[in-house]
């Protein structure tokens, strides 16, 4: 198949998923990924087919061939994706320290993304690190919310997320 056929097929099977034909998106981006076992982007949307399934075990060796991939690789967009795939599905599966150990790689390599850090505050939280896990979100709204309570009492949040066991 020439490039223009995976193109094609590719844009096909992510406008399926889109339009909510999830297993028919599923089918062929399988396919796909039989015949491009190399192809991150292929490995990537194969991944996410599954995840909207609720196939999180079938999608983990999609997500690692995507982020593993030699060649062309992913876009930015496209590993910050992955990542956050990946990191979420150890953790749903109950991996909790692999979705720690790729949410913090993840988060080292794209620190102003939001949803990694709060991924990560979730996985966190799941190996008992509860105090790590709530510096992360108080962190994150204090700088991120729109609430005007919250802004008023940015610098105290922040003040008081690097120990929260500090009293007077």
């Amino acid at each position: 198949m020439s490039d223009d056929g995976r193109n094609g097929r590719l844009a096909e099977a992510v406008g399926l998923r889109e339009q909510g034909r999830q297993e028919e998106a599923r089918d062929r981006l399988v396919e796909l990924a039989a015949r491009y076992p190399d192809d991150a982007e292929v490995a990537y949307q194969t991944a996410w087919a599954h995840d909207v399934l609720g196939l999180e075990a079938e999608a983990v060796p999609f997500y690692e061939r995507a982020l593993k991939s030699p060649g062309a690789g992913l876009s930015q967009g496209d590993r910050r994706g992955a990542l956050l795939g990946l990191g979420s599905t150890f953790r749903i599966l109950g991996r909790y320290e692999e979705a720690v150990a790729t949410l913090r790689g993840a988060v080292e390599e794209f620190p102003d993304d939001g949803a990694l850090r709060t991924f990560l505050a979730m996985a966190l939280f799941n190996t008992g690190e509860h105090h790590e896990s709530a510096q992360l979100l108080l962190n994150l709204l204090a700088n991120t919310s729109g609430d005007p309570g919250v802004r008023t009492y940015r610098r105290a949040i922040e003040y008081y997320a690097r120990d929260l066991n500090e009293t007077v």
